[in-house]
C-alpha cells in the first residue's frame, strides 16, 4: 500500500493549492442568483490582469483548452479561410490538425521537434501574401510537448512588417499565469488558456480572451457554432451570467487562485517560474550531463522541461518506474518524441523543496533503469543553484 501524497509533476494537471481546494469545497450553488452576476464580473476583470489587457473580453467555458482553440476559430473565421501555423510538437501539431478537420485552408509550416515557432518563416509567408488571403495566423506559446516556448512579440512584429492584418491567435494553455503574456502589448487577438495548469485548478475551463478586432471579425463570420458563440456568451456577460449551467464550483476555485496570483504578484510568480525551472535545467545538464529537448537557451520553457535520454534507454521505463516504486508522476513523450523523452512539469503551485521531490524520484528511477547517472548529481546542481539565489 502507497503512503504519503503521489508527485505530481506532469505539466498539468498541477498542483491545487489548499485554499483553492477548500474554495472549491462547499454546497452547490443558484447560478441564476441575484447577487452570482457580480461574482462573475469580478473574475472577468481580474482575468484581464493575468492577459495584460484592458479592452479584451475574457470568456469562460465548461472545456478545456481544446474547446478554446475550437471557440477561436469557429467565432472569428469563415469555412475555407486560410490560415498560418506551425506544428513542432503534440500540441501545435493537433491545434493545426483541427484547422484542418474543420475545413480551413491550412499553411502548416513543419518544425523540427525541440525549436519553436518560425518566426522568420512566418515573417516571409507574411510578406509574400501581397493579397491578404491568411486570415489568421496561429503560435503555441509553449509546446508542451517538448518543453519549448516561443517567441509572439517575434510574431506580431511580422505581422506588422508586412502591414498585414490577419488575426493573432494564441495558445497559452501552459503558458498563462507562468510565463509573462501581454495581450494587449503583443496584439494578440485570440489568447486560449485552460485552468488545469498556471491557474491551479481542475480541469474543466477554457478560459479565452478576445481583442475588438476579433469581435470585428466576429461579426463577419458564418462558421457553425452554437456551444462556443462568442455572441451568445457576451449577452449573457452583460449582467454577469452565463447562457448555460456554469461550472459553479471551479468558478469559486478560480477566484481563489486569482487573488493567489494577485497576493504573490504577477511579475514574481514569473520570476518563480523562471527560478525553479533554472534549477531543473542546472540538474538535467550539469548534474546529470543530459540534454533537454528544446535545441538551446532561446526555447527554454519555465513551466515544463522535457529530459531526452540515452538512445539505448527507454524513457517509458522511467516514468513507470517513477511512478510505481517512488510514487512520483512524471510527464511522458509524446507522438515523435515517445520512448526517448519523459517531463517533469515545474508550474503552478510549486515551491523549491517540491521540485527536489521531482528531480530526485526522476535520478532514482533513472539509475533504477540502467541510465548511467551519479545519484545525488542532479539534486546537488538543484541545490547549488537554489541555495546560490536571492529568489523568494
Amino acid at each position: 500500500m502507497k503512503t504519503g501524497y503521489t508527485g505530481l509533476f506532469i505539466p498539468g494537471p498541477t498542483n491545487i493549492p489548499e485554499r483553492v481546494m477548500q474554495a472549491m469545497t462547499l454546497h452547490l450553488e443558484d447560478m441564476r442568483a441575484p447577487d452570482f452576476g457580480q461574482f462573475t464580473l469580478g473574475l472577468l476583470n481580474d482575468l484581464k490582469k493575468v492577459f495584460k489587457t484592458k479592452t479584451g473580453q475574457p470568456m469562460i467555458f465548461p472545456s478545456s483548452g481544446t474547446g478554446g482553440w475550437e471557440s477561436a476559430l469557429t467565432n472569428t473565421l469563415n469555412p475555407g479561410d486560410k490560415v498560418l501555423c506551425s506544428a513542432f510538437g503534440q500540441f501545435s501539431h493537433l491545434w493545426a490538425d483541427m484547422c484542418a478537420r474543420l475545413g480551413f485552408e491550412v499553411v502548416r509550416l513543419e518544425v523540427e521537434w525541440g525549436k519553436g515557432v518560425p518566426v522568420e518563416e512566418y515573417a516571409r509567408v507574411l510578406s509574400e501574401d501581397k493579397d491578404h488571403s491568411i486570415k489568421a495566423v496561429l503560435a503555441c506559446q509553449n509546446e508542451t510537448a517538448t518543453g519549448v516556448t516561443s517567441d509572439i512579440a517575434g510574431v506580431r512584429k511580422a505581422l506588422n512588417d508586412a502591414g498585414h492584418p490577419a488575426l493573432l491567435f494564441v495558445d497559452g494553455v501552459s503558458s498563462v499565469g507562468s510565463i509573462d503574456f501581454r495581450m494587449d502589448e503583443w496584439g494578440v487577438d485570440v489568447i486560449v488558456s485552460g485552468s488545469q495548469k498556471g491557474f491551479m485548478l481542475p480541469t474543466g475551463l477554457g478560459i479565452i480572451c478576445a481583442s475588438e478586432k476579433a469581435f470585428e471579425a466576429h461579426k463577419n463570420s458564418k462558421f457553425p457554432r452554437c456551444f462556443f458563440s462568442w455572441e451568445d456568451m457576451k449577452n449573457s456577460y452583460t449582467n454577469g451570467f452565463f447562457p448555460y449551467t456554469p461550472a459553479t464550483t471551479i468558478l469559486r476555485g478560480l477566484r481563489e487562485s486569482l487573488d493567489m496570483i494577485e497576493e504573490e504578484g504577477l511579475e514574481n510568480v514569473f520570476k518563480r517560474h523562471t527560478h525553479l525551472a533554472t534549477g531543473v535545467r542546472k540538474a538535467v545538464i550539469d548534474g546529470w550531463g543530459l540534454k533537454l529537448c528544446a535545441q538551446g537557451p532561446e526555447w527554454y520553457s519555465d513551466t515544463v522541461s522535457a529530459i531526452v535520454v540515452p538512445e539505448e534507454n527507454d524513457a517509458a521505463k522511467v516514468i513507470t518506474r517513477a511512478y510505481e516504486r517512488y510514487n512520483t508522476s512524471l510527464g511522458s513523450g509524446l507522438s515523435k518524441v515517445a520512448g526517448k523523452v519523459f517531463r517533469i512539469g515545474h508550474l503552478g503551485w510549486l515551491n523549491e523543496i517540491m521540485v527536489l521531490q521531482a528531480v530526485a524520484a526522476a535520478e532514482m528511477a533513472m539509475k533504477d533503469t540502467g541510465i548511467n547517472i551519479e545519484l545525488g548529481s542532479g539534486v546537488a546542481a538543484a541545490q547549488a543553484h537554489f541555495i546560490g539565489s536571492n529568489q523568494g
